[in-house]
């Protein structure tokens, strides 16, 4: 079974790649992950975690009754604003379990399903651009790996991707006083909230912190790679470049993965097959990171290379950074 949207806590983390959502590189985002979980005995049956531009700020087991502030200044927040504590406490362990685990009832019968593994999520936030103001909300909801309902603002009506959900479209839909709440709470509530997370932890959110960047390969017939690690925001790009051309053929980029510091990590692997030695000179890796004008560039060279060849140890340290 795949499940559908980013959450990490020590014990539990969760994929990104089964639900698409908005992730521009030059805004900000507030989201709030709901993670709902049938006939997994070790896994929690309901968490939420909440998530600004790629930080977990708060992890909540709604089954255990955890509530637990992931960063020092979301913890003084938290003392000197304990209503949103208590909202947050609230929501967690009183209102959306009941919800979801009605939902995935209702769901398993729409989708004549009597037992097995089953996970219902829902993400909803928004996104500000802080320099044209812009504010974009979503919520959407995924069932078992696949996109289920997610909200249009500007039609004012639900989107059903799968047949079983049109019935609640339909109902949805007919029902204005919900649509004027969630309009209400993605495009006025959490924006506000948004700011004031920012706000309050500028020194940790608005920081940049610029990446360690190393040459790897496993072999002298394996792509080399090119990692940067270390780095933050997570707006950034790290591309091979010949001649000063950006490539696009014979290298494959990663993903941006999160260390385990709050920072980020990714690579972009160049195949070297059809390059002859003489030719290496004409390479170089960049990184660039949002907001910062200097680049980081680190030519290809043989004795800048990390291999394996009595050195793991050391890539292996630098890949798990």
């Amino acid at each position: 079974h795949k499940i559908a949207l980013f959450l990490c806590d020590d014990d539990v983390c969760i994929d990104t790649k089964c639900i698409n959502f908005f992730c521009p590189a030059v805004k900000h985002s507030l989201k709030y992950i709901f993670t709902a979980s049938s006939g997994l005995p070790d896994f929690p049956e309901f968490v939420v975690a909440a998530v600004v531009d790629g930080n977990l700020l708060v992890y909540c087991d709604g089954s255990k009754k955890i509530l637990e502030p992931k960063l020092d200044w979301v913890k003084k927040l938290f003392e000197n604003d304990p209503h949103q504590l208590e909202e947050y406490k609230g929501l967690c362990f009183h209102v959306e379990p009941t919800y979801f685990k009605a939902t995935i009832n209702s769901l398993k019968h729409r989708f004549n399903q009597s037992g097995g593994v089953h996970i219902l999520q829902r993400i909803s936030g928004c996104e500000w651009d802080d320099e044209t103001g812009e504010i974009i909300g979503f919520n959407q909801y995924g069932y078992d790996g696949e996109d289920f309902i997610s909200i249009d603002l500007k039609t004012e009506t639900w989107i059903a991707p799968k047949q079983q959900a049109v019935i609640t479209k339909l109902k949805w839909d007919a029902d204005k006083a919900r649509m004027k709440y969630n309009q209400n709470i993605l495009t006025v509530i959490f924006p506000e909230w948004l700011k004031k997370f920012l706000d309050y932890g500028r020194s940790s959110l608005l920081r940049t912190d610029l990446p360690s960047v190393s040459l790897l390969q496993k072999t002298p017939s394996s792509p080399v790679s090119c990692l940067a690690t270390g780095f933050y925001p997570h707006r950034a790009s790290l591309v091979w470049r010949k001649d000063g051309e950006e490539l696009h053929e014979e290298v494959d980029h990663g993903e941006i993965l999160p260390n385990h510091d709050g920072t980020f990590q990714m690579s972009v692997d160049l195949n070297l097959s059809s390059v002859t030695p003489e030719d290496w000179t004409r390479y170089d890796c960049v990184f660039q990171l949002s907001g910062v004008k200097e680049e980081i560039i680190t030519k290809l060279e043989k004795d800048r290379i990390r291999t394996n060849e009595g050195k793991s140890e050391i890539i292996l340290n630098n890949t798990n950074k």
